[in-house]
């Protein structure tokens, strides 16, 4: 059997997401804030409200492949930081220090993504976030039975 690699094939995606990112970490770097921070200060921005610290670290860790324990951490770093507080029994709340740097960040993101998209067709980007929610779905699936055949070994 012959194998072909496709046109868009896992480098060419991979290659898109680092340099999308890269443009990410700039900004955030300037502002002393990790990857990791941002994505959890995002999830906690979007919330209606204070959101349980374990649903937190289920979001994180589904967006980003990582540990909870290391999610754990990066909340820890966050609350340290006063970017996101303690709020009653297990849930934490972003700050208005935390609201502000990511209304900051995402400001200054913004009209960078503004220029990368501009002129790409809506139907060329219709059809992209399709396939790609198809390949994140069905890594997420492989990636559930690597965990799962590891665990019964």
């Amino acid at each position: 059997m012959t194998t072909t690699t496709p046109p868009v094939g896992p480098r060419v995606i991979a290659l898109a997401h680092y340099a999308g990112r890269a443009i990410l970490e700039n900004v955030l770097a300037r502002h002393g804030v990790t990857f990791q921070q941002s994505v959890t200060l995002r999830l906690a921005a979007v919330a209606e409200g204070p959101v349980g610290r374990e649903r937190l670290v289920d979001g994180v860790t589904g967006a980003l492949k990582i540990d909870a324990t290391e999610v754990h951490a990066v909340i820890d770093e966050l609350i340290a930081a006063r970017l996101l507080a303690p709020d009653e029994g297990s849930g934490v709340r972003i700050t208005d220090a935390g609201r502000e740097l990511y209304d900051t960040t995402s400001g200054e993101t913004a009209p960078l993504t503004a220029r990368i998209y501009d002129g790409i067709p809506a139907e060329d980007l219709a059809v992209a976030g399709r396939v790609l929610s198809l390949i994140t779905e069905r890594a997420d699936a492989e990636l559930a039975a690597l965990a799962g055949s590891y665990r019964t070994r």
